[in-house]
């Protein structure tokens, strides 16, 4: 296992801060000027020019998800207590009350302000320009295991047992598209230009719908249910996405072949030696950065191989975030580690593609 590399370092560490407790979950404003973090601790922070703000203390339940509003105005964060706390400009507008439910998801659409959110079985989406909540999704086979908008916001998937289900967000009373499997779905994303939808799956698999195309790919052999799942925002020279997911300590990516039969081709990224817990390309790029709970946090170039391990936690890396310009990249630990890197601005850019 590689622990150094001879390249010069292109990014260096220009922040490190502590919360209370491991870090759930950290989210980057769409204009990449704050970063906001949760805790186990339950603590919600917000980082800003190298000053850390808090907007809710610990008080011992903790939050686990949270996201900004594509518009930036908006900061919603879920968690153990049940309720969705929701802020406007570091004020705190609304707290939906939904105890004893566990709100461990959420996702903001990506073409306007509306927020789906987790409770259980079921999902509710709240708009904010109207303030309320318009609709309540019962995905009824299981707990909401993942949340994702497509890329227009015309569609809402939700993943769990027995597979996807897809929502018409323009027309909520339609039934459901269902992505069916005889497994779980555990991790879920669309790919950012709308076309394809990955399912992560306890039954070792990765299956990713064509949306103009009923037939699923199933793709299978992984040591592992499926943790973690990315896609690229540049596409390859066959017009597709890259997709990377994770299972155990290993990472696996996915490039589209040409011929439909064959589907898309496996290469195998291993250098980790603990569980993998977080993967994200960096924007624009095919820059892969993975975080795991042997205290790395790899960067593999073009998807392909390590140009630079991060390192600074106790213990392992619980989560990782890119800023919007792919200049910063982010990360927390399970003690509690808040840290932040900064592209090193030096001769061509990192993870040009």
């Amino acid at each position: 296992m590689n622990s150094t590399t001879k390249k010069n370092k292109e990014f260096a560490p220009v922040y490190s801060g502590m919360l209370a407790d491991y870090v759930t979950a950290i989210a980057w404003s769409p204009q990449g000027q704050t970063l906001a973090a949760t805790s186990a601790a339950g603590e919600v922070v917000l980082w800003q020019d190298g000053n850390l703000t808090t907007l809710q203390t610990g008080d011992g339940q903790s939050v686990d998800c949270v996201a900004f509003s594509p518009d930036g105005k908006f900061l919603a964060v879920g968690g153990q207590d049940g309720r969705v706390k929701i802020w406007r400009e570091q004020e705190l507008i609304i707290t939906l009350e939904n105890t004893p439910a566990w709100v461990d998801k959420l996702a903001w659409s990506h073409a306007g302000n509306q927020l789906a959110f987790s409770l259980g079985r079921k999902v509710q989406v709240w708009d904010a320009d109207q303030g309320e909540v318009v609709v309540t999704l019962n995905f009824a086979d299981s707990s909401a295991l993942g949340i994702d908008w497509r890329c227009d916001g015309k569609y809402l998937a939700i993943g769990g047992n027995k597979g996807v289900k897809i929502w018409h967000a323009q027309n909520w009373d339609e039934e459901p598209y269902i992505l069916d499997m005889p497994t779980v779905s555990v991790a879920m994303a669309w790919s950012p230009d709308g076309k394809f939808l990955a399912s992560g799956n306890m039954d070792r698999s990765v299956s990713v719908l064509e949306w103009d195309n009923p037939d699923p790919w199933v793709m299978r052999g992984f040591p592992g249910k499926i943790r973690q799942l990315a896609w690229s925002e540049p596409k390859t020279q066959l017009g597709a996405p890259i997709l990377a997911s994770s299972s155990v300590e290993g990472i696996v990516v996915w490039e589209k072949l040409a011929d439909e039969n064959l589907g898309w081709e496996a290469r195998v990224l291993a250098n980790h030696v603990g569980i993998v817990n977080a993967i994200a390309f960096a924007p624009n790029s095919f820059l892969l950065a993975s975080a795991a709970a042997d205290g790395w946090l790899c960067l593999w170039n073009q998807a392909k191989e390590v140009s630079q391990i991060l390192t600074g936690v106790k213990d392992g890396f619980s989560t990782l975030a890119w800023h919007p310009q792919g200049k910063l990249i982010a990360a927390g630990g399970d003690q509690g580690e808040l840290m932040i890197w900064s592209k090193v601005l030096r001769g061509q850019g990192f993870g040009r593609t």
